[in-house]
């Protein structure tokens, strides 16, 4: 069984891609292995290499007068990256790290956009990426103008419940804008209902 199995398994259950166009794509892949805590990108770094989480968990933050905002979390059959800075091949501005020991499959730009031109399931499948990373920004931004923290925590109680699982509250606490301390009296306000 090829390492990169996961992967191709994975493009085929959630999407039209055939084994032809696995194929077309394999011999561009490679696996790497990626320590907890490990930096895989930071900010004024060109994101070159797109990951696909095999194993593991990532979070990506930012910044703000020395203080860590995380805006996103992924997870197995996810992918890792700075979708812009790839995109575009210019510097990000925001930093991924791994939160647990992880496995991932990543790629080259450049592969991936000869395998649009030569494919059009490659084509259709960079476009579906493509809105899925759009949806996310937009629930993001949208959390942010109509909730306020209690709401944006529910939801995730409701929608992402692995979050608790496998992130720091320190780190919840962050992303969804409260301080740890705030987010301690709103989880025992929510325990005493």
């Amino acid at each position: 069984m090829s390492q990169f199995e996961n992967f191709k398994r994975w493009l085929q259950e959630i999407s039209f891609l055939q084994e032809e166009d696995c194929k077309l794509f394999q011999p561009f892949l490679k696996n790497r292995t990626v320590a907890a805590k490990e930096i895989l990108l930071s900010e004024g770094q060109i994101c070159r290499e797109m990951g696909f989480i095999n194993k593991g968990a990532f979070r990506t933050y930012y910044l703000s007068e020395g203080k860590e905002i995380n805006t996103h979390f992924c997870f197995e059959n996810e992918f890792v990256v700075d979708y812009d800075s790839f995109l575009h091949h210019k510097p990000g501005r925001y930093f991924i790290q791994a939160l647990e020991d992880a496995e991932i499959t990543t790629f080259h730009l450049q592969p991936l956009q000869e395998a649009y031109n030569t494919s059009k399931n490659w084509e259709r499948f960079g476009r579906i990426m493509a809105e899925y990373s759009y949806q996310l920004t937009t629930q993001r931004v949208e959390n942010f103008l109509f909730m306020n923290g209690e709401e944006r925590y529910l939801q995730l109680l409701e929608k992402q419940p692995q979050l608790l699982e496998r992130v720091p509250l320190y780190h919840i606490a962050s992303y969804i804008g409260l301080e740890r301390e705030s987010l301690s009296r709103l989880r025992k306000k929510i325990a005493g209902k």
